[in-house]
C-alpha cells in the first residue's frame, strides 16, 4: 500500500457517499495501490451508518476507525495516520471544499522531491469576514512566528511522505501546525494552489473562536519547537533580563542618594526592584527545573533529540 487517504468525519452523512465516489474517480487512473481511512469522530448523524455501507461495497479500499465519543480533529487525523499503511499519506476533510481531482497534482509535486504538499485555497468560498479574514490573519502570524511561511495552513489538502510525520506526536488542536511539526524534524515543503468548493450540506464546525484558540495554540507550539530541549534560553534569558532591571532601578536609587540625599527606602522604586529581582530568581529557577523535566522526558523514554534523513555506508559485499 503505496497511498492512503486520511479524512475525519464529524456529522457528514450527506456528503461521504459524494466524496468517496470523487475519490475513487480520481484514483482510477493513477497507478498507486491506494487505501482510504475514514476517522468517524463520534458523530451523531448516520455518518457512521454510511460509512458501514462505503467499507462493505469497497473493502479493498476502505478501513473505517470509530471513536467512542467525539476527541476532536487533531485526534482523528491521528488515529488515521496510525491505522494508515501508506508511504505517502494525503489529508482531507470530509466536507467536500477539498477537491480530489487535486490529489494527482499533490502527488506530481511530491515527486519533485518534496517530504510535503500544502493545499492553498487561493480563491475561497467561505465567508470573508468570519473564514476568510481570520484565516489570512492566522496564517501571517504562524507564518511569521514559525518562519514557515504558508499562505493556508487552515487547508486539510495536503500530502506527507511517511518519514516527514515521525518524531512527534499531536495532541489537543495541533493537527493545523503539523508543517510546523514536520519542518522542525527536517522536512522540505512546498505549497500548491487547489480548488476549494462552497459547502453543500451540513454546517462547518469551526467558528470566529477558532482564530483566537490558534493564537494560544501558537504559543504553545512556539515553546515546544524552540525550547523544549533547550528551556533555560527562556527562563533564564527572562530571570537575566529581570536581574538587569533590578540593577539598574537600584543605580538609580544609589547616585539619586550620593548626589540629592533621598532616601531609597522612600521611594516605590525600591520595592519595585525588590520585587523585579525576586522574579529574576525565581525565573531562573524554573529554567533549571525545566532542563531537568526536558532531560528526564528524554531519557525516559529514550527520546531522540535529532532526527535522521538516511544513512549512507559502504556495504561489505561492494568492495
Amino acid at each position: 500500500m503505496n497511498l492512503s487517504i486520511v479524512i475525519s468525519v464529524f456529522n457528514e452523512e450527506r456528503n461521504l457517499d459524494l466524496l468517496f465516489d470523487e475519490i475513487t474517480q480520481a484514483m482510477a487512473p493513477l497507478p498507486h495501490d491506494w487505501e482510504v481511512i475514514f476517522v468517524d469522530d463520534g458523530s451523531t448523524d448516520k455518518s457512521l451508518e454510511v460509512l458501514r455501507e462505503i467499507a462493505k461495497k469497497d473493502p479493498l479500499h476502505v478501513r473505517v476507525v470509530v471513536f467512542r465519543r467525539n476527541f476532536g480533529q487533531t485526534a482523528a487525523i491521528t488515529a488515521g495516520i496510525d491505522h494508515s499503511l501508506g508511504d505517502i499519506i494525503i489529508l482531507m476533510d470530509a466536507d467536500l471544499q477539498n477537491d480530489p481531482a487535486d490529489i494527482p497534482l499533490l502527488l506530481a509535486k511530491l515527486d519533485e522531491g518534496y517530504d510535503m504538499v500544502s493545499g492553498w485555497r487561493k480563491i475561497r468560498k467561505d465567508n470573508a469576514i468570519t473564514r476568510t479574514l481570520p484565516s489570512v490573519i492566522a496564517n501571517g502570524l504562524i507564518s511569521w512566528v514559525t518562519g514557515v511561511h504558508l499562505h493556508d495552513y487552515g487547508c486539510s489538502l495536503k500530502a506527507y511522505r511517511r518519514e516527514a510525520l515521525e518524531g512527534f506526536r499531536l495532541y489537543g488542536e495541533m493537527h493545523r501546525f503539523i508543517p510546523v511539526f514536520a519542518h522542525s524534524v527536517g522536512a522540505s515543503i512546498t505549497e500548491i494552489p487547489v480548488r476549494h468548493h462552497p459547502r453543500r450540506f451540513g454546517k462547518a464546525n469551526y467558528g470566529l473562536d477558532r482564530t483566537f484558540k490558534v493564537v494560544l495554540d501558537l504559543l504553545t507550539v512556539k515553546f515546544l519547537l524552540s525550547y523544549s530541549i533547550k528551556p533555560m534560553r527562556l527562563f533564564g534569558g527572562t530571570g537575566l533580563v529581570l536581574f538587569l532591571g533590578s540593577s539598574l532601578i537600584m543605580a538609580y536609587l544609589f547616585i539619586r542618594r550620593t548626589l540629592q540625599n533621598v532616601s531609597p527606602f522612600d521611594s516605590p522604586l525600591f520595592q519595585l526592584s525588590i520585587m523585579i529581582l525576586i522574579l529574576g530568581f525565581q525565573s531562573i529557577l524554573m529554567g533549571l527545573m525545566a532542563e531537568l523535566l526536558a532531560r528526564t522526558y528524554h531519557e525516559s523514554q529514550k527520546k531522540l533529540t535529532y532526527t535522521v534523513r538516511e544513512v549512507i555506508q559502504k556495504k561489505p559485499e561492494d568492495d
